[in-house]
């Protein structure tokens, strides 16, 4: 799986990237951007409570970080992430597939205990 090239801000290095984001993702996160006249907007990537295991991925378009955001840009895609969620969050792939069941981005997260049977709670 091809990944993109990333810069990060801020410039402080850290052992395990935060988010790694895959060409077909980006690919669709543009292609989502340019469809609904969002250039310029950045893809926030989280954690909400909820679910029967604990947790679900936050994934929406922002015009701006907020001021505590670390920020990813990946092949001219920004990516938000809130300082509150680097523990749970470090060293995911976001990665967009588009299969014969559906299509839809798909998390691969190292710190992910366990999930629920129908893949899309979590818990950390």
């Amino acid at each position: 799986m091809e990944t993109a090239t990333e810069t990060v801000t801020p410039a402080e290095p850290t052992a395990v990237p935060t988010v790694r984001v895959t060409g077909e993702a980006v690919k669709h996160i543009k292609r989502l951007l340019t469809e609904n006249d969002m250039q310029g907007y950045g893809l926030r990537f989280g954690l909400q409570g909820g679910g029967c295991s604990g947790y679900t991925y936050d994934l929406g378009f922002e015009e701006n970080p907020q001021p505590e955001d670390e920020v990813h840009e990946i092949d001219g895609v920004k990516v938000f992430v809130n300082p509150l969620h680097l523990e749970y969050l470090r060293g995911s792939q976001i990665d967009y597939r588009d299969e014969l069941i559906g299509a839809g981005f798909h998390i691969d997260n190292p710190n992910v205990k366990r999930s629920c049977g129908c893949g899309t709670s979590f818990d950390v």
